[in-house]
């Protein structure tokens, strides 16, 4: 987790936390004090006496080309200007986007009913051209989306203006469940053509509840209201989004009331602001999850399941939560998390025992332990310091190597799957709430990310992934689970919360996913 800087204020966790830190091997070094930032100047002000919400969160968007990114953050931004054929609303359940409703025709079709009168923030028809257009452009080799969930998707009919067939080489049953976020986007044809992709990419045009205006990278990026929209004219007149990859300048420019709303904070940047005057934390329940990823296919100790299932029962969860987490997260048994499709709560977390930990890893040749290298994105350096220490309590001297965000990002992505050494710390939203969504790409042998060879396991992942049965799926998600905790490929470890810093003005509840979607956000003036 990002480290945040305590020097400005006293240390309000007391000696019992400090107390568990220490017995748990997690007591991290002094931490300096951010600089306090100033107001954002005029603009600032005048955005903070008006109808305008000013959000923050760790970085800034790759692109505006929708389809031409894959990560969070850069969603976040876009699905405020762009819309998608469904969307997931705030009691985690699918609803109408685009599309006004869906159903498979046959086991190699679903067909989207769209609704009628859409229009681009230029006047644009958003009709079934446009959606055929923006599903066959992500799927161009040309366009070098890094969008993976269409991966079944081998084309789209028209039938009707307001009625498009997707096509997919095999079943797949959450479909609509993937078109809700990022491979749901559609943009306009017929501006792509005359603007081309790069001028796109700068000046994005979409459908969605509010327009853009202009981007200052590393700075600030403005949207105002739609007043067209389909869903009505947001209750904001405005959105603006600030980067602030370093957590401390974040929550210091939200006291100096440069912004209105800190998302994507760490729990321990969370516990310096809390009990300052005007600042609220929030805490809602999240679906991202995190956990090591073991390099099982390199010769060394990880190849013996012996030694990975003694470092599930080496690293306490329970504390590292409460310890450096603050309590905000939730253990996750067996990589699937709880409030997603497929969870199985009758699979229970390994015992967190330092005797049995040992005993494995004797039996496996390793009575003294051996050495390795923990590999992290410097953002979760707490944690990964954390997880370090208590692997060391029996043996185990894991190393911490942290790379910055985009390193991390780029290694994690490529095709080298040792690129990130035997060991590193992950983390995966799981906004489809789907279990298929954190399998896809860390667990069938052929997949990108996947460090684990196992037939049994891609036959699970088969099913799960293309069965039309959901107590199929359901059990074939469950069975994985069970495999995944007896063969061990990961160290399983939590589901984290979504927190957020604001002051008064903000009136906005997310989803479990944290999609920082604004349309139903309020301000007080």
């Amino acid at each position: 987790m990002e480290r945040f800087l305590q020097g400005c204020t006293a240390d309000r966790s007391g000696p019992g936390r400090r107390q568990v830190l220490r017995t748990g091997g997690l007591l991290l070094g002094a931490l300096g004090a951010p600089a306090l930032l100033t107001a954002c100047g005029t603009s600032a002000a005048a955005d903070r006496a008006g109808n305008v919400l000013r959000v923050s969160q760790p970085g800034d968007p790759k692109t505006l080309d929708p389809q031409k990114q894959g990560d969070m953050v850069s969603m976040n931004v876009l699905i405020n200007m762009f819309d998608t054929l469904t969307t997931r609303g705030r009691d985690n359940r699918l609803h109408p986007g685009l599309a006004l409703s869906w159903k498979a025709t046959d086991a190699h079709t679903w067909r989207f009913v769209l609704r009628p009168g859409v229009t681009f923030h230029n006047g644009e028809a958003c009709d079934a051209h446009a959606v055929a257009f923006s599903i066959e452009r992500l799927l161009d080799p040309a366009t070098k989306s890094p969008i993976v969930e269409l991966r079944f998707v081998k084309g789209v009919t028209v039938v009707d203006r307001h009625t498009v067939d997707v096509h997919t080489t095999v079943h797949d049953p959450i479909l609509p469940a993937k078109l809700s976020l990022f491979g749901g986007v559609v943009v306009p044809p017929r501006h792509l053509a005359e603007a081309g992709d790069a001028a796109f990419a700068e000046h994005p045009v979409g459908s969605g509840p509010f327009v853009f205006e202009s981007w200052q990278r590393d700075h600030e990026l403005r949207m105002r209201a739609y007043d067209d929209h389909w869903n009505g004219r947001p209750a904001l007149d405005g959105v603006v989004f600030s980067p602030a990859p370093n957590a401390s300048s974040s929550l210091a420019s939200l006291q100096s009331g440069g912004v209105d709303l800190v998302a994507g904070l760490t729990p321990d940047a969370a516990q310096q602001l809390d009990g300052y005057g005007g600042i609220k934390i929030d805490g809602h329940t999240g679906i991202r999850t995190a956990y090591l990823s073991l390099n099982t296919l390199e010769r060394g100790p990880l190849q013996d399941r012996r030694v990975r299932q003694a470092l599930n029962h080496a690293i306490d969860v329970p504390l590292l939560i409460k310890a450096v987490l603050g309590g905000k997260a939730t253990e996750t048994p067996a990589l699937v998390p709880r409030g997603a499709f497929g969870f199985d709560p009758t699979v229970k977390p390994f015992t967190r025992s330092l005797s049995t930990a040992r005993h494995l890893l004797a039996e496996a040749g390793h009575p003294h332990g051996f050495a390795t290298t923990l590999t992290a994105s410097n953002v979760d350096a707490n944690v990964a310091e954390a997880l370090s220490g208590l692997l060391s309590r029996v043996g185990v001297d894991a190393r911490v190597d942290l790379l910055d965000p985009g390193t991390y990002s780029a290694r994690l992505t490529s095709d080298n799957r040792g690129a990130l050494g035997p060991v590193y710390l992950a983390a995966s939203t799981v906004w489809t709430l789907d279990g298929a969504s954190i399998v896809q790409s860390n667990v069938r042998s052929d997949r990108r990310q996947s460090r684990w060879h196992s037939k049994e396991a891609d036959r699970l992942v088969d099913t799960e992934e293309l069965s039309e049965d959901p107590a199929e799926r359901t059990r074939a998600l469950s069975d994985l689970q069970r495999l995944m905790r007896e063969e061990a490929p990961f160290v399983f470890l939590y589901q984290i919360d979504n927190i957020y810093a604001r002051n008064d003005r903000p009136h906005w509840t997310p989803g479990s996913a944290g999609v920082l979607a604004m349309e139903s956000a309020e301000v007080t003036r």
